[in-house]
């Protein structure tokens, strides 16, 4: 973020540690702040068919909505995205930054199996070379994933999202996601319509650990 203004869009910038993978993208969106955060979920889509496409055969990918990764039900990491303090809800932001971490190896003591809720990808039979692959597919989903928003508007994009959440298997479920990028959760056959705001959630990421200033164990 501290040079997403100079560097301008389509900069990629990516940190290489042997335990973390952690990456950003800056962009230049043309639709209005409250609208423009929706690119979280273009960000994590991609980041999540990124993982799909370098996992092993029949590993699951989830998402915890709105922003966390799940690898076989285990937490990794999750995606961010960030603005300028100043930015004005109803015009573009001069600039965005989507911003991705992912547990590469467990620093944790103890066996995997004691830690059933948070993994590494190292712990679900990845290989070594999972992060440049994992960043080298991101790229050409995401860009993938912008090419359809801009031909087929947000709904194209909501329909790469919405299938990899966790719940999405519950039955009389409908999900949506609206223009301010609240997800709207109606039951079957009933009038109500939940609410889950985006602003909030993305100030404060429950996958990540601002201790440790990664994915939490």
């Amino acid at each position: 973020m501290a040079h997403a203004a100079e560097e301008g869009a389509g900069t990629l910038i990516y940190v290489g540690r042997f335990d973390l993978a952690e990456f950003a993208v800056v962009l230049e969106p043309d639709e209005p702040l409250r609208m423009a955060r929706r690119t979280l979920y273009a960000g994590m889509a991609a980041l999540a068919d990124a993982l799909s496409v370098i996992a092993p055969p029949e590993t699951p990918i989830t998402i915890d909505w709105p922003d966390a990764i799940r690898v076989n039900l285990g937490l990794v990491g999750g995606g961010r995205l960030g603005w300028p303090a100043d930015a004005d809800e109803n015009e573009p932001p001069q600039w965005m930054v989507f911003s991705a971490m992912i547990r590469l190896v467990s620093l944790s003591e103890g066996e995997a199996g004691l830690r059933p809720l948070t993994s590494a990808l190292e712990d679900e039979g990845f290989d070594g070379e999972a992060s440049d692959r994992m960043v080298e597919a991101f790229t050409r989903h995401f860009m993938m994933i912008l090419d359809t928003w801009q031909e087929q508007g947000f709904d194209g994009v909501a329909k790469t999202y919405l299938p990899y959440l966790a719940t999405v298997s519950e039955k009389g479920v409908r999900r949506d996601i609206d223009q301010d990028g609240d997800l709207l959760v109606r039951q079957m056959g009933k009038a109500d319509v939940q609410r889950q705001k985006l602003l909030p959630a993305l100030t404060q990421p429950t996958w990540f650990d601002p201790q440790t200033r990664g994915p939490r164990s």
